[in-house]
């Protein structure tokens, strides 16, 4: 198994989608499910723009040389990840987070945020399993569709990691 992060490109648009499209992968994301390419493709064209405007560090992440999910940091230091369900796991978003963290302590970056959603154990798990800690939240912070959701915010001090 080899898990590769590399720069986002246009051409990742339709595989981005089939992850943004499906509704479990994106239950606890901070919006809908993408119902068109069209809606993928601005959200790629953004992220791609974030980090050639140095705002953003975002990359594909790959599977043995296919594109399986997104990782990265924007505003600096939040980070943000999705996969395909297919990969679940199987390490793949570990890999993925380890790398993240190498690329951003190389780059001088202090401390990493997350604003999950405080229903998703599943992430807050794998977040703390790196040393990121509970540091506040917020009530009806995401609107999706009708229904208003909370955020956790988790912090790992890249300065005091084991």
């Amino acid at each position: 198994m080899t898990v590769a992060l590399r720069r986002l490109s246009m051409a990742d648009a339709p595989a981005l989608h089939a992850i943004f499209a499906d509704a479990e992968a994106m239950q606890y994301w901070s919006r809908l499910p993408h119902t068109d390419i069209v809606e993928t493709q601005a959200w790629l064209a953004k992220a791609i723009d974030g980090v050639e405007a140095g705002d953003a560090d975002e990359y594909a992440v790959e599977l043995d040389g296919m594109l399986v999910g997104r990782i990265g940091l924007w505003q600096g230091n939040e980070v943000g990840l999705i996969f395909a369900p297919s990969v679940w796991g199987r390490g793949v978003a570990r890999a993925a987070m380890g790398e993240l963290i190498a690329r951003a302590k190389e780059r001088g970056v202090r401390s990493i945020m997350a604003d999950i959603d405080p229903r998703n154990g599943r992430v807050r798990a794998f977040l703390e399993k790196f040393g990121f800690r509970k540091t506040g939240a917020a009530k009806n912070t995401y609107k999706l569709g009708d229904i208003w959701t909370d955020s956790e915010y988790l912090t790992l001090e890249l300065s005091e990691e084991p």
